[in-house]
């Protein structure tokens, strides 16, 4: 019985569960108000609070919570009553509603929290527009949608005060499960049979890696929104031991010591690499674990086959080391790396976190420094955004001109509940054009569907108790689906509008047909807007990404070779040079896999963008590798000519880096001086395998080996 109730409660106490149980309560009230009190006609605007509000919740802290829904209750309230005055005078709601579009979109450039708080805010002076009816006492729909607001907010309260740390070990888990699946691509590089295919691969590691930053952008805001006031806390301590380590096994994975194809070659004929691949996926599974241990709150224990794996792999490599191949050191070094991962997995079982954690990591708090706060920060962080360059602002404007061409259709031809038309544009209108196409057809699809069904239930003559409940139900079902198949959430949510209409005695005017042109009339309008106004295809540049990602691996490279001569500190600006790294390889494989689904009009780009992606990859992959020796430091700076010789080189390198996208080119002299000097200082030390002198010369190597292809690309470009 207790591991029924066990697997009852793993699976459906989740994050997204728990929000549809938030949902699924706060309609119920509201029901039961509605038909208690027999309020049918005022139903809309209480259930519509609830919603808005579920849509826009996202804080995980009490402080946060609170904030939120005081900056809702404003905001709904404001844009309710002056969308309800405006709505009166004719033609001024059509301006009006046109600048609250472009405010609120461009408060996304502040930060998630804003952004969704402020579309919500528009989907209610959207809804308030459908809703409106002259013989309603002008604070009425204003007074229910703040109290939906409010009895959602407080079950969602309740429900987080029972589960305080659920969205923190979700965000987490997720992030490890990224991780998990990232160490599984990577174990495919080392397959015999398969070599010929690591350019496939290499671009499939990339896409994994802009998963992996995904997942780890939204379990750092997840995490530091707690630190604030609880960092002190035990258990926001050991989440931040998890982030860390996270971030650790992601770099030491990230990193590459060889050219996997000519290691494949010289070793085909040995076990090592079987080796390698077999302790690769085991951490993965190992990261996998780690999630289900976070997810199902229970402690975890590293599974100690890894060990036994990696002795076979050390053993193995002992044997074959009197071969004394070429590549030799360069798999010595990748199998001491994967030993530090493992050792990675065994330090979150066996240390304890100890109070003075929080202290020492102060900077840590400040990873999430950039949010943004203030008046003067959040006006000059929008200022910024203000140009066709950026992709918000081109939604904003897109988005602004379709609100008022279907506010402007509703007020020529008269349209009674037109405003479905501008409801339709606003949730299919995206940002750029592949996500709006997907969008289009999943609405147009789920909301005819909808119409069908929603109409046609009027014929079964429910009560009034029956349809409430199919409010309560189709709500719920609406959130459940909202992530997971957006045309199952369409067509309920369809459904729940038109019983609503129905309750609210609006429902003879909701004839089939009108419905229905006027989804293809919104849909067609944002159609139209992310086609032919600012199109991606007119303002996507590759080089720009390109330059983007060069200059943060160059700084990258930089605070690697300051933490090597100066020594190992785990510090603020390390960690954030990384996750830019990190990031703007993640921004450009999205960049490519955008223009992939459009191969027509991206034609010219797609002759070199998966290849500048890999290219941009393995860079990344070399300086990660560096990454992984910082804590050598004191032992590379006691050999004094080798290190003088090395920063030197390492800076030069960085500096080549910077010059790769710029119009100052340095002299492709310089160039070959370098790879002249590296290969004299990789033959000084071509003993030294076991001080990393050697190891830390050849990563240089590789990276300058691949700066003349990537002014060969950006001379392309």
């Amino acid at each position: 019985m207790k591991s029924v109730f066990n697997s009852l409660r793993l699976q459906w106490l989740n994050i997204n569960m728990l929000h549809v149980l938030a949902v699924f309560i706060s309609t119920n009230i509201a029901a039961i108000v509605i038909w208690q009190l027999e309020i049918s006609h005022l139903a809309m605007p209480l259930v519509l609070g609830i919603i808005a509000t579920a849509l826009s919740e996202q804080s995980n802290r009490l402080m946060g919570r609170l904030k939120d829904l005081i900056l809702m209750l404003t905001a709904f309230g404001i844009v309710s009553l002056v969308s309800q005055f405006f709505l009166t005078k004719g033609w001024i709601f059509v301006p009006l509603l046109t600048i609250i579009t472009f405010i609120v979109v461009m408060l996304g450039a502040v930060g998630g929290r804003y952004s969704k708080i402020a579309f919500c805010t528009l989907l209610v002076a959207v809804y308030t527009a459908l809703v409106y009816t002259p013989d309603v006492v002008w604070y009425i729909n204003t007074t229910l949608i703040l109290l939906g607001t409010l009895i959602y907010s407080f079950i969602s309260l309740l429900i987080y005060l029972c589960l305080p740390n659920r969205a923190t070990q979700e965000s987490l888990a997720t992030y490890f499960d990224t991780l998990g699946n990232y160490l599984q691509q990577k174990s495919t590089f080392f397959d015999f049979d398969d070599i010929n295919r690591l350019s496939d691969k290499k671009l499939a590691l990339a896409k994994a890696n802009t998963a992996v930053m995904r997942s780890f952008d939204e379990v750092r805001e997840v995490l530091f929104s707690r630190l604030d006031q609880q960092h002190h806390h035990f258990h926001t301590q050991k989440m931040l031991r998890y982030y860390l380590t996270g971030q650790e096994i992601w770099e030491r994975t990230s990193s590459s010591h060889s050219q996997y194809q000519d290691l494949l070659e010289e070793f085909q004929h040995t076990d090592l690499v079987f080796r390698l691949r077999r302790l690769l996926e085991l951490q993965a599974i190992e990261c996998q674990y780690i999630a289900k241990a976070l997810r199902h709150n229970f402690d975890y224990k590293p599974n100690f086959k890894m060990q036994r794996v990696l002795k076979g792999l050390q053993n193995s490599l002992q044997y074959h080391q009197k071969e004394t191949k070429a590549s030799f050191y360069q798999l010595s070094s990748m199998v001491e790396n994967l030993k530090n991962i493992t050792l990675l997995f065994e330090a979150l079982y066996e240390e304890n976190i100890c109070n003075d954690f929080g202290k020492n990591n102060q900077q840590t708090y400040r990873l999430l420094s950039e949010n943004i706060s203030g008046i003067g920060n959040i006006f000059h962080t929008i200022k910024k955004q203000c140009h066709l360059g950026s992709e918000l602002f081109r939604h904003a404007v897109r988005l602004s001109i379709v609100v008022f061409v279907c506010c402007s259709i509703v007020q020529i031809f008269h349209l009674e509940l037109g405003y479905w038309i501008l409801l339709t544009a606003i949730l299919v209108c995206k940002p750029n054009y592949s996500a709006t196409k997907k969008r289009l057809v999943q609405r147009i699809l789920g909301t005819l569907l909808g119409v069908f069904v929603g109409l046609s239930l009027r014929y079964l003559s429910p009560t009034l108790e029956a349809q409430l409940g199919i409010i309560v139900a189709t709500s719920s079902l609406f959130f459940f689906f909202m992530e997971r198949k957006y045309s199952y959430a369409s067509f309920f949510i369809t459904i729940q509008v038109l019983v609503s209409f129905d309750v609210i005695g609006l429902g003879k005017e909701m004839a089939i047909l009108p419905r229905i042109l006027d989804t293809f009339i919104g849909a067609g309008i944002a159609w139209f807007a992310v086609s032919f106004l600012w199109a991606d295809w007119k303002y996507l540049n590759l080089r720009h990404n390109l330059e983007e990602t060069l200059k943060s691996s160059s700084l990258y490279l930089r605070h690697i070779m300051a933490q090597l001569q100066f020594g190992y500190r785990d510090h603020f600006g390390y960690r954030l040079a990384r996750r830019m790294a990190y990031h703007n390889i993640a921004k450009l494989s999205t960049t490519v896999s955008a223009m992939q689904e459009e191969p027509k009009k991206y034609k010219n780009s797609l002759a070199v963008a998966p290849q500048l992606l890999e290219l941009n990859y393995t860079l990344l992959s070399y300086i990660s590798a560096l990454g992984t020796y910082r804590k050598e430091s004191d032992k590379i700076n006691n050999q004094f000519e080798f290190s003088t010789i090395f920063f030197q080189q390492g800076k030069f390198i960085s500096r080549l880096l910077d010059s790769t996208h710029s119009e100052i080119k340095l002299p492709n002299s310089q160039l070959n001086d370098l790879i002249t000097q590296l290969q004299h200082l990789e033959q000084d030390y071509l003993n030294h395998e076991k001080d990393k002198s050697r190891l830390l010369v050849q990563q240089l190597s590789l990276i300058v080996q691949l700066l003349p292809e990537f002014d060969r690309y950006v001379k392309q470009l």
